[in-house]
């Protein structure tokens, strides 16, 4: 089964090159994308249908059926897209988006973000040396690798604060692994993301913090090698979560 991998804000394909060295090793097809606003497509505007189209790109290019993996800003937006498109997706990996992007928590990110867009160098040192400070060397050199999103924040979160990750999950009838770090503060809302669905399951990544794929990439990248085989063998049954 294909996988098709849909990066955070302010990050880019790059961040995945683990995971993708990892899933071509076993065998899978895997292609990480851009969305618009990001690494190589840092000058266009980011719009919900534009993210959408992306990975919709994403998907014919891998042969229009795929396991969709999303992180953050890219979790929420393949929730939306396996909503839209059931028949393309034939599991769904929602990591660090179990919370609902509106409300207190996204109206103080916003305004973090605006504080932040204001100072000189519109926040790339800070950028640069969370991701140093916060990541492993090579989880930093990763995400640093396809440029810093700077200008997309409040347009990028603007935009997320109308989708429906709930009812999306509710409305996409296949396996879903809401894949959480321990430490990732976007858990907020974890449980009421799996009631919303019809085949979830919960996976946690011990040590990880909320990009789990950059600070843990071992075992989370483990965890997405089990759920690939499942979905590969099972891709149109519910399948149970690896332990």
């Amino acid at each position: 089964m294909p996988v098709l991998l849909v990066h955070g804000i302010r990050a880019s394909a790059t961040m995945w090159r683990f995971q993708e060295q990892s899933l071509r090793a076993a065998g899978y097809p895997v292609l990480a994308i851009d969305l618009p606003g990001h690494g190589q497509r840092m000058r266009e505007p980011f719009t919900v249908p534009a993210a959408l189209a992306a990975i919709d790109d994403g998907v014919a290019r891998l042969g229009g059926r795929v396991l969709l993996v999303g992180l953050s800003l890219g979790g929420y937006y393949a929730v939306t897209y396996a909503a839209n498109h059931p028949d393309r997706v034939a599991g769904l990996v929602a990591a660090g988006c179990s919370a609902v992007p509106r409300g207190v928590l996204l109206e103080g990110y916003r305004l973090l973000a605006r504080l932040i867009h204001r100072l000189p160098d519109r926040g790339l040192w800070l950028h640069e040396t969370m991701a140093r400070r916060l990541l492993p060397p090579a989880g930093a050199r990763d995400v640093l690798a396809g440029g810093a999103a700077l200008d997309v924040m409040d347009s990028g979160l603007r935009a997320t604060s109308t989708l429906a990750p709930l009812a999306s999950l509710a409305a996409y009838p296949g396996p879903i692994w809401l894949v959480n770090g321990a430490l990732d503060h976007f858990r907020l809302n974890e449980r009421r993301f799996l009631a919303a669905c019809h085949d979830g399951r919960i996976v946690v990544v011990p040590g990880a913090t909320h990009l789990s794929s950059l600070a843990q990439p071992e075992r989370f990248t483990a965890i997405l090698l089990r759920i690939a085989a499942l979905v590969s063998g099972h891709p149109s049954t519910g399948t149970t979560a690896p332990q």
